[in-house]
């Protein structure tokens, strides 16, 4: 912002419109009482709050916009002396809009890009205007007086720069540096340190120079620039918690800093026009051009290219708030600093660089422009016309937005998706809410305009697959992936799907290739290494199965916890590498896996996994002559299997610990119960599967029911008369059996 043109004495006027106008708006000193407003409301009442911002954003964020493009489009001669930015500059952010619609990777770093360089504009201003009011004030700061005001607010800024890229990104839309915290802390720490360092030095002799009460003004917008900028990264600090990479670009923030704007360029609008007399100062008009003007920069352009080219709206929206922001940003570093004349200088193209076609385009744009303002009733009529539409287009948009918050209600929602129907995360939530409530069709229906307004985003795709296979509809899904995979054949997660589906029809090879491709094509696909080992397995190829499985396993531990898949996959797969290595005779690897699996279940609270794990250990382990630790671990697996309601899995392990012990030379009393409590509780089991009350695979329960009794009747003539007293109480036997030690 602008400060060099208006030095004053020290006796001049300080304020620019009225104090308590200047200090709340352009000093901020609203800036504590909104945020805790926002803030504590917000948490309140989400939906209104984010409501009411969106309708601000027609009244303050959408014409603090327009101002920029009035203050450099509005004359022939600043039209002209930033051409630079007003021709060249602005075709070229035109041309990134069109190019960023169909590249989609472009949306996060474009996105990344305005969230980062969103809070160092704000803090570009508040120093501008700190300075303007400073010199108004009579200040008249060195050189290096004004390097360290200018470092102070900087340092601010780096703090904030710092807080928002530490760690990993919570933000799809968000590319975070992922600073590690403490390097992050410690250089926030002492980035707040030169900060007030530096203001300090700064600020002493331009309060010497005009008073305290003339520096009223810029006192209050170092301390704006501390609360929105310094305060929240360090109270991070010690409350642990992160600070939002989209807040100092949305909410209650942007409405102060949009609000602070158009009070200093409405400002400069009536200095200038006071010194024109043909171009008397209207404000009404002034701000009716910001607000229609704002909405015409960042509300018809989404809207177009969803309606028309089918492209997804909120993308759409997306990259238009964050280019226009972009070019705003540019335009208005131009267009304020540059009335000192050095910077003009360095970055304004003098008439001898101007290329004759850029000239004439020139020309022509300011004659266009020109006849457009003019009298004639032709071009009134074309304006108010415009004005009126743009205003309706507004509202709807407005009235869009709200149906669509109200993601629990379905008529809200199909209203919203009436008026812009290419808008992936509202279909997808009206699809989903229909579901929910047992309308199908228009899921399918939702879905289907998700996915032509976004094919590359999978969750819609998603959501249609799951719910046909939960239908059993797989022929369907089968020919839906086909006929995806035909327009994209390189998306690596809907080849993953593909080959699920084909495996369900039992079409290996076509399987196996999809999968095949897929880790080709994005090698993160964990999913594909999972089904490619479990399918090698069924074929007898465990060496290609292991490695998939390993890769797998790889793969998920570097996700963050938050992406993790479910700890029962995670044992199963250790499980199965487990099996794999035991079968091909590598017992060291197989103990290993079942080493991770059973303490992976125990810290998960997985307990039948945890004593399948131990059950399956013990007996590897007992093959390989070891006693004292396949004894141990037999009698947890068995501690654990009476809490659980499994009297199959608990009969076959202890059957299991029989076989153990009498292998093994124990007594035969303990065997002799072992087997007792194996076959009563196989024969339960057995019994009420019998009954229809079991799960089915009766012929395998009556096979291990049938092996404990046929064992325990081998140990009955050994013991003689012993076996029938063992069989009237069992328990102390069978207790002492779980504290048995080598």
């Amino acid at each position: 912002m602008p400060g060099n043109n208006l030095n004053a004495s020290r006796g001049g006027a300080v304020w620019i419109y009225q104090p308590w106008l200047d200090l709340v708006v352009g000093c901020g000193a609203w800036s504590v009482p909104l945020l805790l407003l926002a803030y504590f409301s917000s948490a309140a009442s989400t939906l209104t709050w984010s409501v009411a911002f969106y309708a601000l954003a027609l009244l303050f964020n959408y014409p603090h916009y327009m101002a920029t493009i009035y203050r450099a489009y509005h004359t022939k001669e600043d039209f002209e002396k930033y051409r630079i930015f007003t021709v060249h500059i602005t075709l070229l952010v035109a041309l990134t809009v069109i190019f960023s619609h169909f590249w989609i990777r472009s949306l996060p770093f474009i996105f990344t890009l305005y969230l980062t360089a969103s809070p160092w504009h704000y803090s570009g201003q508040n120093y501008g205007l700190f300075m303007m009011f400073a010199r108004r004030a009579g200040g008249q700061p060195t050189n290096i007086e004004r390097r360290a005001l200018y470092a102070a607010f900087l340092g601010s800024y780096a703090v904030l720069l710092l807080s928002l890229h530490t760690g990993p990104s919570g933000d799809p839309l968000f590319i975070s540096l992922n600073i590690p915290a403490m390097i992050s802390s410690r250089a926030e720490a002492a980035l707040a340190v030169a900060t007030v360092a530096c203001s300090a030095f700064g600020l002493s002799r331009l309060i010497a120079q005009a008073g305290v009460r003339r520096m009223i003004p810029s006192l209050t917008l170092l301390s704006t620039e501390f609360v929105w900028f310094l305060a929240p990264p360090l109270l991070s600090l010690l409350k642990h918690f992160q600070v939002p990479q989209s807040r100092y670009s949305t909410g209650v923030l942007a409405v102060m800093h949009s609000a602070q704007y158009l009070w200093i360029t409405s400002y400069y609008a009536k200095r200038e026009a006071a010194t024109t007399p043909n171009r008397p100062w209207r404000p009404f008009s002034y701000f009716a051009i910001l607000v229609v003007g704002g909405i015409a920069l960042f509300i018809p352009g989404p809207w177009l290219s969803s309606l028309v080219f089918h492209f997804d709206f909120t993308r759409s929206f997306l990259l238009f708030t964050a280019l226009v922001n972009i070019h705003h940003f540019i335009l208005d570093g131009a267009i304020w600093k540059l009335r000192d004349g050095r910077i003009a200088a360095l970055l304004v193209n003098s008439r001898a660089q101007i290329t004759e076609g850029a000239m004439e385009a020139g020309s022509r744009t300011m004659t266009a422009l020109r006849w457009l303002a003019g009298p004639s009733s032709t071009a009134r009529a074309l304006r108010v016309g415009t004005a009126a539409a743009l205003l309706i287009w507004g509202c709807v948009d407005q009235v869009h937005y709200y149906f669509a918050l109200h993601s629990s209600n379905l008529a809200d929602l199909k209203r919203a998706a009436s008026l812009a129907p290419y808008d992936t995360p509202l279909e997808v939530h009206l699809a989903r809410q229909a579901l929910e409530e047992g309308n199908p069709q228009d899921s399918v229906a939702a879905w289907q305009y998700a996915i032509k307004a976004n094919p590359a985003d999978p969750a819609p795709r998603d959501a249609w697959l799951r719910y046909l296979t939960q239908e059993k509809r797989l022929d369907e899904a089968y020919q839906l992936t086909d006929g995806w995979l035909k327009g994209a054949p390189r998306d690596a997660a809907l080849l993953v799907n593909h080959g699920i589906l084909a495996q369900q029809f039992g079409h290996a090879e076509e399987a196996e290739m999809s999968w095949q491709k897929a880790l080709k094509l994005d090698p993160s696909q964990a999913d594909a290494d999972l089904y490619l080992a479990a399918e090698f397995e069924k074929q007898g190829k465990l060496e290609n199965a292991i490695s998939h499985y390993e890769s797998f396993v790889t793969k998920v531990v570097q996700r963050p916890a938050s992406n993790l898949p479910p700890a029962a996959t995670m044992i199963s797969v250790a499980l199965k590498l487990a099996d794999c290595n035991t079968r091909i005779h590598h017992p060291d690897f197989a103990l290993r896996d079942y080493k991770m699996a059973r303490t992976l279940a125990a810290q998960t609270g997985e307990r039948k996994l945890e004593s399948f794990a131990a059950v399956a250990e013990a007996s590897l382990q007992a093959r390989l002559g070891e006693t004292s630790q396949p004894l141990t671990l037999y009698q947890r697996a068995l501690r654990i299997d009476a809490g659980l309601d499994d009297e199959h899995s608990e009969g076959v392990d202890w059957y299991l610990y029989a076989m153990f012990l009498r292998d093994n030379g124990f007594p035969a009393r303990f065997v002799y119960a072992s087997l007792l409590k194996s076959e009563s509780l196989l024969s339960a089991d057995t019994h009420v599967d019998s009954n229809g009350d079991g799960n089915g695979n009766g012929n395998g329960k009556d096979q291990d029911a049938a092996a404990a009794s046929q064992a325990r009747k081998g140990l009955e003539w050994q013991l003689g008369p012993q076996a029938s007293i063992i069989r009237g109480d069992p328990g102390p036997i069978l207790r002492e059996a779980l504290e048995l030690k080598r």
